[in-house]
């Protein structure tokens, strides 16, 4: 067949001709086949008939072919001679490029047409990926050692944003007319006043969702003046604060985290520094103030729409008069609940207002940074208020009960 020759794949490279075997017969239309034979320059695996996908998709020629594949596995010396192939196709290219092992014989006998097909499929072949390591004791130590170096990382840095916090407070308190009130005031109405429409509504449905569910336990009982009691304890103490907490991480924690963030990226920190302008007392210290008189603010709107609710849904299903309720009320609460609650509330506010400049301050001058900051920032102040809401109930167990 003219134009056949042989390729010899040196490490440098494939594609010196060596020798012609000759012109195969049998030009018929065949199934597949492969046979072993003897040349002078040693074995060749000599390919025949149609290799493309419809002959090879026929499960009794591949039942044949495959035993001859393995009959004959890739070896140093064994030639391929691709000469008398009637039709090969990419199926039948990838599968000769992977019974090589993926790496090219030392002699190979093909065409002009058949050699760039193989060619073809070489390149566009993707290795198969590597097994995974197996699982191994110092593996997992290892990758438990790095996750508590990176968290004993962010515990440093958060201890340095506080102990800045309070030089930053007693800066203040020797020069309060050099005091960054005009951010203050600007963090307290965006933090503050305009959380109060989606507070009062969380409150008031969460106060009407409880009211129902304790009518239907306590209507068994005969025991319905006691929803007061439990109203009362549960939203001025725990609910009403906590919540609000938790919808000011969600709003302004992640507003801090994206409002410091985008400074990074756009190099306004850097700025800062070059200016020197203390990033401390410009931006931490403004907010967790603004946050610190928010918050007790913020719990008690919550709460006092908490109870609207709760008083609305009692006064629907069992009766009781909003008049009682509110005569009933300061009886069944002690009023150090209430500081007790405001005093928690201030906590909340400052830890918030700290996650949410910490990871402000450690996103890095790209976008994916910035959404990957904002996201640990809201999951961490949530995380973190739920932690110290717990070790005040734990603390002041005996407080107002």
């Amino acid at each position: 067949m003219p134009g056949v020759h042989c390729l010899a794949c040196q490490p440098g490279g494939r594609g010196v001709i060596l020798r012609n075997f000759g012109t195969l017969t049998g030009m018929s239309i065949s199934p597949p086949q492969l046979l072993r034979t003897d040349t002078p320059d040693g074995p060749c695996a000599v390919l025949r008939g149609r290799w493309g996908a419809a002959d090879l998709g026929q499960r009794a020629q591949w039942r044949v072919l495959r035993r001859q594949l393995a009959a004959l596995p890739p070896a140093p010396d064994l030639a391929w001679d691709l000469s008398g192939l009637q039709w090969l196709d990419h199926v039948g290219a990838q599968l000769l490029w992977n019974h090589w092992g993926r790496a090219w014989p030392a002699r190979l006998v093909a065409g002009d047409a058949h050699r760039t097909m193989l060619e073809r499929v070489a390149r566009l072949s993707v290795a198969p990926a590597p097994p995974p390591p197996p699982w191994r004791l110092m593996n997992q130590v290892h990758r438990l050692g790095e996750l508590v170096l990176h968290a004993m990382e962010h515990v440093r840095f958060f201890v340095q944003l506080v102990g800045q916090l309070g030089l930053d407070v007693l800066r203040l308190a020797r020069a309060p007319r050099r005091g960054p009130w005009r951010d203050l005031s600007g963090h307290l109405y965006r933090m503050g006043t305009t959380a109060l429409p989606i507070t009062a509504l969380v409150g008031f449905l969460i106060g009407v969702v409880l009211a129902y569910l304790m009518a239907l336990q306590l209507r068994q009982f005969g025991a319905e003046s006691f929803i007061v009691n439990i109203l009362g304890i549960s939203l001025i103490r725990e609910l009403g604060p906590m919540l609000a907490a938790i919808l000011v991480a969600g709003r302004s924690g992640s507003a801090i985290t994206a409002q410091i963030g985008v400074m990074r990226v756009t190099e306004e920190l850097d700025a800062m520094r070059v200016m020197g302008i203390p990033q401390g007392f410009r931006l931490v210290l403004p907010r967790a103030l603004a946050l610190m008189l928010a918050m007790p603010l913020i719990s008690v709107w919550t709460t006092l729409a908490a109870l609207a609710g709760g008083m609305l849904a009692a006064d629907l299903t069992m009766g009781i008069t909003p008049a009682y309720f509110a005569q009933a009320l300061p009886r069944a609460v002690q009023v150090s609940n209430l500081y007790l609650a405001l005093g928690k509330s201030a906590v909340f506010g400052v830890m918030i207002a700290l996650i949410g400049c910490h990871w402000g301050l450690r996103v890095k001058p790209n976008t994916q940074s910035l959404g990957e900051g904002t996201t640990a920032s809201v999951v961490n102040a949530i995380t973190v208020v739920i932690l110290v809401d717990a070790l005040f109930a734990i603390l002041f167990k005996n407080v107002g009960v």
